[in-house]
């Protein structure tokens, strides 16, 4: 059965490290996107795939400076972007031996591809297959050829079902889709559409989130100056988008397709394809949640290891990423390096933790902190308001010592997340 990391919430250095491999190139930049990729040339991806092989091998090195402990061996490996199956067959070949070079990866790991519909050839799933992959990530968006194509997806609902069949003919059974809610010219029935086409599939596992309007994206920059351009103007109101959402919640739960955290889902295990039991849920994602050590390598990628030997007053973790630029990244532009104290390791605890539908256990969280006061006696009183507030709001339910957010607290993550980061600071064992 595929070990899915525990509910706790002090990282250490015994648990298996999760390797993120960030490949920022595309064929075109679709417009909702606000992620660190981009269209280059194939002339650049040699040279990236060159430094990011250099950074795996000098992995080790890196983490003695910030004074981290490193473990050598990996339970999930997760190529993301981008779009990784652009790159050729030699220079993938390539990323996954030198990771195996480095590290032990475990015969259970999860290693996960993230694929656009419309690259997965015959050649490339022998690839994947040689590099050991067992995980593909589809980045379908939607099953409306119109709704994909006013974003700038390049495939069509046929070519999704084509590869989903590929893929299993080649033996991966174990695929994501991820779907977007708000995207132009969706409406309650299109996305009914998407979702109903999804649950046909039988994949185990589907992601869907809500179309994010921000700066960093060139939709997101038309709809905050009120323009057309992009087919802005045909976006679903903020209304809509969230009731598409909760409709996705309540289409997949219908079809056994359950929610584990805000924007994941995943069937039960009984329903795997493999004539396996194992967990369905991402395993590489629950690292980030339960606050496990990860690495991560390439442009704009995230690192989270233990200190090496904790003591009072001492991070307890650092926080580590890459520049979020190709160009800086090739320049050899120093990590952004953020030590995690214990106070800022509690909030962690909560606005991950509560990310998950099993939610946060208040108690576990003081004996995971050792937190001095008693917990009868409101030993996380710094969030006391916090909790009754969310809870008074309906943002949050509680049952004994567990808090969970509700189908509306989902909706206002952010709002209740910010609640948790208090000024104050609690007091800590070592």
């Amino acid at each position: 059965m595929q070990h899915v990391p525990r509910a706790s919430h002090r990282i250490n250095n015994s648990m298996p490290l999760g390797l993120y491999i960030s490949i920022p190139f595309c064929r075109t930049k679709c417009s909702y996107c606000n992620f660190a990729s981009g269209v280059f040339s194939k002339s650049a991806y040699e040279n990236y795939v060159g430094h990011v092989l250099e950074d795996i091998a000098n992995s080790r090195q890196l983490a003695a400076e910030l004074g981290c402990a490193l473990d050598t061996s990996a339970d999930s490996v997760y190529l993301g972007g981008g779009t990784p199956s652009i790159l050729d067959a030699a220079q993938m070949l390539r990323i996954f031996a030198a990771v195996r070079g480095q590290f032990a990866i475990t015969p259970d790991a999860e290693i996960t591809v993230e694929c656009a519909p419309g690259t997965l050839t015959p050649a490339l799933i022998e690839t994947l297959l040689q590099c050991g992959v067992n995980r593909v990530s589809l980045g379908v968006q939607s099953f409306v050829d119109q709704e994909a194509q006013s974003v700038g997806r390049l495939h069509k609902r046929s070519t999704v079902l084509e590869e989903i069949a590929r893929l299993r003919e080649a033996g991966l059974h174990n695929i994501n889709i991820d779907l977007i809610a708000g995207l132009p010219h969706q409406t309650a029935e299109s996305w009914a559409f998407s979702l109903s086409e999804t649950i046909a599939t039988g994949t185990p596992h589907v992601s869907v989130y809500m179309l994010e309007v921000d700066e960093d994206s060139r939709l997101g920059r038309e709809l905050i100056a009120g323009g057309a351009r992009y087919h802005a103007h045909f976006v679903p109101n903020d209304d809509a988008t969230a009731d598409f959402y909760q409709q996705a919640c309540e289409m997949l739960a219908g079809a056994g397709i359950a929610q584990y955290e805000i924007s994941n889902f995943a069937r039960s295990e009984a329903e795997s394809r493999d004539n396996e039991l194992h967990s369905n849920e991402s395993l590489h994602n629950l690292k980030y949640w339960t606050r496990q050590p990860y690495l991560g390598f390439g442009v704009d990628a995230h690192s989270m290891l233990v200190v090496d030997h904790y003591e009072a007053g001492r991070p307890m973790a650092v926080r580590f990423a890459t520049p979020d630029s190709l160009d800086a990244y090739m320049n050899r532009a120093p990590h952004a390096v953020t030590p995690v104290s214990a106070q800022a390791a509690i909030e962690e605890s909560f606005f991950l933790g509560l990310r998950l539908n099993r939610g946060v256990d208040l108690e576990s969280l003081c004996r995971d902190f050792r937190l001095q006061q008693n917990f009868s006696r409101d030993a996380v009183a710094v969030w006391k308001s916090a909790v009754e507030q969310s809870v008074q709001d309906g943002l949050l339910e509680q049952q004994g010592t567990t808090v969970r957010l509700t189908a509306r607290g989902r909706l206002l993550s952010n709002e209740v997340f910010a609640r948790f980061l208090a000024e104050e600071k609690v007091g800590t064992g070592t």
